[in-house]
């Protein structure tokens, strides 16, 4: 196949390439990506000589430059996304650009162009916090913040642009994922990395906000099965299979760099914090996908990852990280 991945220069779309370069040797791939804060040339360093591989930098939203590069593809798989709830709450409008405008700008290339095969890669937050049981595709979507708002929004219009037009969409929601590559804003590299510098780890509110965590790796197996033997107009959940309240995630993660409790900080919680979600993901174990990586197993590595990758992380932790890390945390 030849893969056009938009996205790729970030956290799963860097792993996703790398994986699909690995596993598929016959594939070839374009990564299209704006190279925002959160993406990462870095990230690829390993494969930009790689024949198979090629970067073109640029924006979803940009109608004629998608249509470029997406000519004569054989599949595209949308991660391209605005993703963090806190900065959707400070910044909504460049989430529903890329969110909702650029997966648009997406499906209609994919329409023209006839290409065979649209995956649109969203979250479990679209379903809005779930107090009990599991969500399952077939739920209705109950998002809470303008992150989820705008995910929510991508996946509607895939979805009419299937029934309408018949473009071949599939659509994963995957729960919160976590490994190597991951931009130290979200919790579990921010936790890591402030434990590694001896900083506070900011914990917001109780700590019994519930997520199930889910191996980078594994989501990536995911979304290329359903690339490969998904069933168009359908939505497949990706869940980690193992819940976690955050004071819990945050315990681990301090004992495996034998740093004390006493780093965690309490913070005022964040407007509409979600208490809890959690994927049915039946669907996708039928189509013949169940995580490889123990939980526990996973962790330890991320942890190892990013305390031997300093030089990876400690660049992103300044200028408009920590102007951001000061507004969001410390003047709470």
């Amino acid at each position: 196949m030849k893969l056009l991945v938009t996205g790729g220069s970030g956290f799963i779309g860097s792993n996703f390439v790398r994986h699909v370069l690995a596993a598929h040797p016959d594939d070839t791939l374009v990564n299209l990506d704006k190279l925002t804060y959160a993406g990462n040339p870095a990230n690829l360093r390993d494969v930009e000589a790689d024949p198979r591989y090629a970067f073109v930098h640029g924006d979803v939203c940009d109608a004629k430059l998608v249509r470029d590069v997406a000519h004569g593809v054989d599949a595209v798989v949308n991660l391209a996304a605005s993703t963090h709830v806190d900065r959707s709450l400070m910044e909504p409008d460049e989430f529903l650009k890329t969110d909702v405008f650029g997966v648009f700008t997406l499906l209609e290339a994919v329409k023209d162009l006839r290409i065979p095969r649209f995956v649109h890669i969203s979250t479990d937050e679209v379903y809005g916090s779930v107090e009990r049981g599991s969500s399952r595709e077939s739920d209705p979507l109950r998002p809470t913040n303008p992150y989820s708002a705008s995910k929510a929004g991508g996946d509607l219009l895939a979805l009419a642009y299937w029934h309408t037009h018949r473009v071949p969409v599939l659509i994963t929601r995957s729960s919160n994922n976590f490994g190597p590559c991951q931009y130290p804003e979200k919790v579990m590299p921010l936790f890591i990395t402030n434990a590694l510098e001896d900083r506070p780890l900011p914990l917001y509110g109780d700590g019994r906000n519930v997520r199930d965590w889910l191996y980078v790796l594994d989501n990536c197996a995911a979304i290329d099965l359903v690339l490969r033997k998904g069933r168009e107009g359908e939505v497949y959940n990706i869940g980690g299979g193992h819940e976690v309240e955050n004071i819990v995630l945050t315990r681990q993660i301090l004992h495996l760099l034998a740093k004390p409790e006493t780093l965690i900080q309490p913070v005022k919680d964040r407007p509409g914090h979600d208490r809890r979600y959690s994927l049915d993901s039946k669907k996708i174990h039928q189509l013949g996908w169940a995580p490889r990586h123990r939980f526990g197993d996973a962790l330890a590595a991320t942890v190892a990852w990013y305390r031997e990758h300093e030089a990876w992380w400690r660049p992103l932790k300044s200028g408009e990280f920590r102007a951001y890390y000061e507004k969001q945390y410390e003047r709470r």
